[in-house]
């Protein structure tokens, strides 16, 4: 992958490499220790108990090894630091080139993987994410622009043996969902990182987490942002503290919607020209 740190960010070259390239890119020194370490707390605390849904695991429960994988769901709910990662400026700043200026946030949440934790199936992400119902979709439903950008936020080292996520470089290119026959395992990349890196990646890329054969946990804050107009996957506003959104910054207010007036009841709405160029 790519990797690009404050210093050498280049927003077009992401949005190309996301698009056309690999489908991938590592970011470095967005985040302090101090604010990994918060998080990862913080996530841990939340995660006692394997009690919250999850996807793409359905041959861990199966095997009855799902409470090996944890979810930590609306995270802006649980601590302040996972607003400062949402909305960091960086991620803010190439998601505008990638996503156009006025995107949302879909979810955020947490992925924790606990030794022996088993891999997950090769998938593509939200909204694309059951596309193995193919019938479902528009008819003609191509990747020529995106609908989703994944941030994966590293709280543990990510290595072969933690389960670092897979990924198929270039299968973003082509909108499916993946088939045995791709050969995912015997072509994938592996999303290596530290505790503090960011791997941003178009989630119609094929890819996956991988099974935790070492002695330490795999967690990583996971963030899915869309188009403005995308309904999120997630319904982060009820369960936010009283007070969030009134001192919440520009920036998480247009990452929790409320900077698109859309759906509203027309029909009680002034009576005055909303769209268009004048």
């Amino acid at each position: 992958m790519l990797r690009f740190t404050l210093e050498t960010v280049d927003p077009d070259k992401i949005a190309h490499e996301l698009m056309h390239g690999k489908g991938a890119v590592l970011l470095s020194g967005l985040f302090s220790d101090m604010q990994i370490a918060e998080a990862r707390q913080i996530i841990h605390q939340h995660s006692a108990e394997a009690d919250t849904v999850t996807h793409f695991q359905g041959q861990a429960e199966e095997d009855g090894a799902l409470h090996l994988q944890r979810r930590v769901w609306n995270l802006l709910a649980k601590g302040d630091v996972f607003a400062d990662m949402a909305a960091h400026p960086l991620i803010m700043q190439v998601l505008r080139r990638f996503l156009g200026t006025e995107f949302i946030m879909g979810s955020i949440a947490a992925n924790r993987i606990l030794p022996g934790g088993p891999g997950q199936e090769p998938h593509v992400d939200y909204p694309y994410w059951d596309m193995y119902k193919a019938e479902t979709h528009p008819i003609g439903l191509n990747a020529s622009f995106p609908m989703n950008a994944q941030v994966s936020i590293l709280l543990d080292p990510f290595t072969e043996e933690t389960g670092a996520t897979a990924y198929m470089p270039g299968s973003q290119k082509e909108l499916r969902y993946p088939t045995e026959a791709d050969d995912f395992y015997g072509k994938c990349e592996r999303m290596l990182g530290e505790p503090g890196d960011v791997a941003l990646f178009f989630g119609a890329a094929w890819h996956c987490a991988m099974p935790n054969t070492s002695q330490i946990d795999r967690s990583a804050v996971l963030i899915n942002y869309a188009p403005k107009w995308l309904t999120p996957i997630e319904e982060m506003h009820a369960a936010l503290p009283e007070g969030f959104l009134d001192e919440a910054s520009d920036d998480l207010r247009q990452l929790m919607g409320l900077k698109y007036p859309h759906p509203q009841a027309f029909d009680q709405a002034a009576a005055q020209n909303t769209i268009g160029r004048k």
